[in-house]
């Protein structure tokens, strides 16, 4: 990351050096001017990434209670009558200096945790770092069972099963021939050994649930319910509302957020795997609510790609996008769906947010922001 907490530490000591030294002078001199920072100010790097606050807290979750009584007298073993607080979000939040736009919550996808928004596989900026570049306060979610908010009401089995070759295919990042793993022609992921071992660990299990099962035993309800007591957070320390960014699996609870709080500003959804079904209960509470939406497609998607295995499967699934857009704006709502080859923005894989070009299609986010949200 190029922070350069480093340099800012160092300015800061200076800083403080500086002043005890005004001070001193002033005393001796009888002066009363200000003393010079003027140092300070030219030792800070001009593109020094300059956070006013950060830190960490859980947000929502439940507490359960066995059976029976704690015997304190057998405190080490006894698990009668004992609480354990679960099934909540954790959040990494930042806020820059420069604070001049609506805070941004991301939400992960299947496999991963908020690592992924923070840095890419060959050690770029993530997209956190742009947005807190933009303006925007940035409130980093690990899902509930996962990641550091691992713990869970839910009992499982994570499984050992190998199995990066078919989610680098579904990912649309290429495929595995001939022992070997391929990529896509115009590809923007970054290539080579190194930023895929750096991408493969990434790969972060959920607890309580098969980790080779598929999203199928994500409870989105635990989630949505998790995420929307965090923007409620983030509304109680701001009064801001939130822009929720979520990603794959992270958009189905996403949606469903919109029932648990008043507080989402817009959702901007990168590749989620379906859109809300016209007239369920989370489309009603977005169109109530209006909540501006838009969604964001790469490329490779589509039957046409006959050489990308997951290309068709994309293309049924970016198809719910545009039945849910159609209806949602007839409706009086606000939705967009971006291709990015259509914005001839090209080369792009699930994982947008960590290609190559993945300040461009920040940009182009940020656009939206501005044209769409309050």
């Amino acid at each position: 990351m190029k922070h350069r907490f480093a340099a800012l530490l160092l300015a800061g000591i200076m800083a403080l050096s500086l002043a005890a030294c005004g001070q001193q002078s002033a005393a001796n001199n009888g002066s009363t001017s200000e003393p010079d920072t003027s140092a300070v100010q030219s030792n800070t790097p001009e593109d020094a990434l300059i956070i006013a606050q950060q830190g960490m807290f859980s947000a929502g979750g439940a507490v359960i209670t066995s059976d029976g009584t704690f015997d304190v007298s057998n405190y080490y073993m006894s698990r009668e009558g004992s609480t354990a607080h679960v099934d909540h979000a954790n959040v990494l939040y930042q806020i820059p200096a420069e604070e001049s736009s609506l805070p941004m919550v991301f939400l992960h996808g299947y496999g991963q945790s908020r690592m992924g928004w923070m840095t890419t596989p060959d050690g770029r900026e993530g997209w956190s770092d742009m947005f807190l570049r933009m303006g925007h306060s940035v409130w980093l979610i690990d899902q509930p069972r996962r990641g550091e908010a691992g713990q869970t009401s839910v009992a499982g089995t994570i499984t050992m099963e190998p199995s990066d070759q078919t989610w680098y295919t579904q990912f649309r990042i290429g495929t595995y021939l001939n022992d070997e793993f391929t990529y896509n022609e115009g590809s923007q992921f970054p290539a080579g050994e190194e930023s895929l071992d750096q991408f493969f660990r990434q790969m972060t299990p959920d607890t309580g649930m098969d980790n080779a099962g598929g999203d199928q035993n994500i409870d989105n309800a635990v989630v949505a319910q998790a995420v929307a007591a965090a923007i409620d957070e983030v509304y109680e320390r701001t009064g801001k509302d939130s822009i929720l960014v979520t990603h794959s699996q992270g958009g189905m609870p996403g949606w469903e957020t919109a029932r648990y709080t008043d507080h989402v500003a817009a959702i901007v959804a990168i590749e989620p795997g379906m859109a809300p079904q016209v007239d369920s209960d989370d489309y009603k509470a977005l169109l109530e609510k209006k909540v501006p939406v838009t969604f964001y497609y790469g490329d490779y998607i589509g039957a046409e790609f006959t050489d990308v295995p997951a290309a068709a499967m994309w293309g049924m699934m970016a198809s719910t996008a545009d039945t849910f857009t159609e209806a949602y704006n007839a409706a009086g709502g606000s939705s967009t769906v971006v291709h990015l080859p259509d914005e001839g923005i090209t080369g792009n894989d699930h994982f947008m947010f960590q290609d190559l070009n993945n300040d461009v299609i920040a940009d182009h986010i940020e656009s939206w922001i501005q044209a769409n949200v309050k």
